[in-house]
């Protein structure tokens, strides 16, 4: 699966070059590729994306219809009314919002009628209950429903203290879109205001690319549930529970796996069981150089030719180093018999974070079938605003928690440069990136600043 693939193993040729963020990044989004269009009903493809131009086969509104609760009248018969004067009509009977049937609207005569009810013929305007005393006989009009239309004839009168325009409270037939209109374009993602449309134009499903599902796995014999006591030793998970927090702000569907102890059958076989419901596997830990790196002792299989079914039915897992901090060791590749993306973070938070904005949410934007404008957070430039110059190491680029204010066009950073801080982390709405060829910078210099909002 991987653009590097090495001949003698899945990990040898990560682990004897170090890899640039970019180029990890391009082998990454170089690989995975959206998913399948399905046909979903509305509901069910809140954000997903849209795979085709939706037209509108029914112009909104579908009729002309009343604006205001009111009266429908003949602009004639208004003319020069005032509170002194004031034009008396006859009220004829009621239109309803819903209702099939209107009464026609003559000189000197007026019609009851709701918000959203279709303008009766011979009306020419609506004038609001408020411009009038409500009616004479004819029963106020907040007490109108679908149900109480008046037969056709005279039930009261109405004084109308105001004249009306033509076509005053009306909305007009087509007047929000046409039939014919492009309602919504191939590449759209559908939040509530686009499912709002597509469902008053009368669509009631939609053929989109569905949203990733994303399983993560985080791992390490002291990890604690939270909620749980701790013992000596053990910290509580907040990784897998970040990871899927952050699966799930990108656009995808995510599950949680409880944390798996440091033992590579174990994790072998939870990885195995969870393909069924994966698009995407990220596993959190046992990726660097240590005695219990659990990761990489249980994928260092995976690539054989004679597990046709199992989870190492895959093209290979590559573990690298890159050049950056926090999050130098990584791992890429993929998994069991339908090839599943499958990235492995670092086990520290921050590490395991900022690894996750740096190549996971690109990854599950790719598989959304986001255009490449949507697919990364948004960079900006901003001026340092620190007591002191920040220190980097030579050949890494480093990503350090910040918060950016836009309106004075700064950045600060917040906490340390340990990859520990969570607290720091909750604190953050940037990363502030110093580039690689870069050891210091004065306060004041202006940074990138990758926006985590």
């Amino acid at each position: 699966m991987s653009s590097a693939t090495p001949s003698s193993g899945p990990t040898a040729a990560g682990q004897q070059h170090l890899w640039s963020v970019d180029e990890h990044l391009e082998d990454i989004l170089g690989t995975v590729h959206p998913l399948d269009p399905i046909e979903l009903q509305l509901l069910d493809a809140q954000g997903c994306v849209l795979v085709e131009d939706v037209t509108v086969p029914v112009s909104l509104p579908p009729f002309d219809n009343s604006s205001m609760d009111g009266y429908a009248v003949r602009v004639a018969d208004v003319a020069g009314a005032s509170e002194e004067f004031p034009a008396v009509l006859t009220v004829i009977g009621d239109v309803a919002a819903g209702q099939s049937e209107q009464p026609t609207v003559r000189p000197g005569q007026a019609a009851r009628i709701m918000t959203g009810a279709p303008l009766p013929p011979g009306a020419e305007a609506v004038v609001p209950v408020e411009w009038t005393d409500g009616g004479l006989g004819a029963g106020p009009v907040s007490t109108m429903t679908a149900h109480s239309a008046a037969p056709e004839g005279a039930s009261g009168e109405v004084r109308v203290h105001r004249a009306a325009a033509e076509r005053a409270h009306i909305r007009a037939h087509g007047s929000d879109v046409q039939a014919g209109d492009r309602a919504l374009a191939a590449g759209t993602v559908l939040g509530p205001p686009q499912i709002s449309l597509l469902a008053a134009i009368g669509r009631g499903s939609v053929r989109v690319r569905p949203r990733p599902r994303v399983v993560v796995v985080s791992t390490g014999s002291e990890l604690v549930q939270p909620g749980e006591p701790l013992g000596q030793g053990q910290i509580y998970d907040s990784n897998s529970f970040a990871l899927t927090a952050a699966a799930r702000d990108a656009g995808a569907i995510a599950y949680r796996v409880g944390a798996v102890a440091d033992d590579a059958e174990t994790l072998r076989s939870t990885i195995e069981d969870q393909l069924i419901r994966a698009d995407l596997v990220v596993t959190t830990g046992g990726v660097s150089v240590g005695a219990y790196d659990v990761v990489k002792e249980a994928l260092s299989a995976i690539g054989d030719p004679d597990d046709e079914e199992g989870i190492g039915a895959g093209s290979g897992v590559e573990f690298r180093k890159l050049a950056m901090q926090p999050g130098k060791p990584q791992g890429f590749g993929s998994i069991g018999p339908d090839h599943t993306p499958l990235l492995a973070l670092p086990g520290n938070p921050v590490s395991s974070y900022v690894s996750f904005e740096l190549f996971v949410r690109p990854a599950i934007r790719t598989l959304m079938g986001l255009p490449a404008g949507a697919v990364h957070r948004s960079v900006v430039r901003a001026g340092l605003a620190a007591d002191k110059a920040l220190t980097s190491p030579a050949g890494r680029r480093q990503f350090l928690r910040g918060t950016h204010d836009a309106a004075a066009g700064t950045v600060a950073p917040v906490g340390g440069a340990g990859s520990h801080l969570v607290a720091a982390l909750a604190h953050a709405d940037a990363l502030i990136v110093v580039p690689e060829d870069v050891t210091s910078v004065e306060p004041g210099t202006e940074v990138d600043v990758v926006l985590l909002g």
